[in-house]
């Protein structure tokens, strides 16, 4: 069919998980509520100790910030659908409404890229660097590249939206996913799809290779650092400063890559195996942020976290005591 003709399709319908039995449908819409609630508590808790304490205004910390708002954004962007899908039976989106989410889900995954990119900039300077840290990384540098990092990656979503919204979609209007993203939009095209999926397969594949690449090559010169310390407790105390971001840097790349490239050399698998790869790793590590950061990061957890803690926990002891 020719790419002028007008797509006859006016909306999406999402599938969640096709192969769920609904017997268990109340109980996976309770737990991406779950997971949805305690991301949202856990990273306004971050929020909240960064805006309230001034101790946390530093380099890693502003990285922290901008890891949070954009997992909120992204767990914004995709949760609440899904979970409507299977309380109410609301599994439609509009036409526009779809492009919308895929442009945000693209956009955010491309910005958590760079944000990853920065820890692993922030500790290969820190340790590799250590006297040249505060004179290179600097909060005013960490502003730069983060705003950068907001600007930057609008680039290629908007691409991959320009050029997949005009195409003719006549045919089924199901998308088996939880969620818009490019892939399950551009399948449904009454026309070859290789001339818009490719391009933007290459260039996202790009984007989060180059980052990887960085980021391996950052943490090799930091364990070759490592192993240099002759102190035993030194050397457990360097990297467990990196071990918490290695968490989460595997939970983004590794499924990540695994599915892009499945989904372009022919490997296939289940569709429900698929969609739970890609839920995993697009909604465990905005849950998990917060507690690793807070409770592995020092500065977070004694300073801040546990000062309040304190705070709220001592005044109530004393007027006990008074009391009694």
């Amino acid at each position: 069919m020719p790419e002028e003709n007008h797509s006859t399709v006016t909306e999406f319908v999402l599938t969640g998980f096709p192969g769920l039995h609904p017997q268990y449908q109340g109980l996976t819409s309770a737990v991406l509520f779950l997971v949805y609630l305690l991301t949202m508590i856990g990273n306004a808790t971050i929020l909240f100790l960064f805006a309230t304490d001034r101790s946390l205004h530093k380099p890693m910390y502003y990285i922290i910030l901008n890891l949070s708002v954009c997992d909120v954004l992204f767990s914004t962007t995709t949760l609440p659908k899904i979970i409507s899908k299977y309380w109410f039976q609301s599994g439609t989106i509009s036409f526009t409404a779809c492009f919308v989410q895929m442009y945000f889900i693209h956009y955010l995954a491309l910005v958590n890229s760079f944000i990853l990119f920065l820890m692993a900039l922030d500790r290969y300077l820190a340790i590799c660097h250590p006297l040249r840290y505060s004179l290179v990384f600097k909060n005013s540098t960490v502003h730069i590249l983060s705003i950068t990092a907001w600007i930057v990656a609008k680039a290629i979503p908007l691409m991959m939206v320009i050029r997949a919204y005009p195409l003719p979609y006549c045919a089924s209007n199901v998308i088996n996913h939880c969620y818009c993203d490019h892939i399950g939009i551009t399948s449904l095209a009454c026309t070859d799809r290789a001339a818009y999926s490719i391009p933007a397969f290459v260039l996202a594949m790009i984007v989060l290779l180059g980052h990887l690449a960085f980021i391996v090559f950052s943490y090799s010169c930091i364990i070759i650092a490592v192993l240099k310390i002759a102190n035993v407790q030194g050397r457990l105390k360097t990297l467990s400063t990196c071990s918490g971001q290695l968490i989460i840097i595997s939970l983004y790349y590794f499924p990540r890559c695994f599915v892009y490239l499945a989904s372009n050399i022919g490997i296939t698998f289940s569709t429900d195996l698929r969609i739970v790869i890609i839920m995993l790793y697009s909604l465990v590590p905005p849950m998990i942020n917060p507690l690793i950061y807070c409770l592995r990061t020092k500065d977070m957890r004694e300073k801040s976290l546990w000062k309040r803690f304190n705070r709220t926990i001592v005044p109530k002891t004393q007027v006990s005591a008074i009391s009694d």
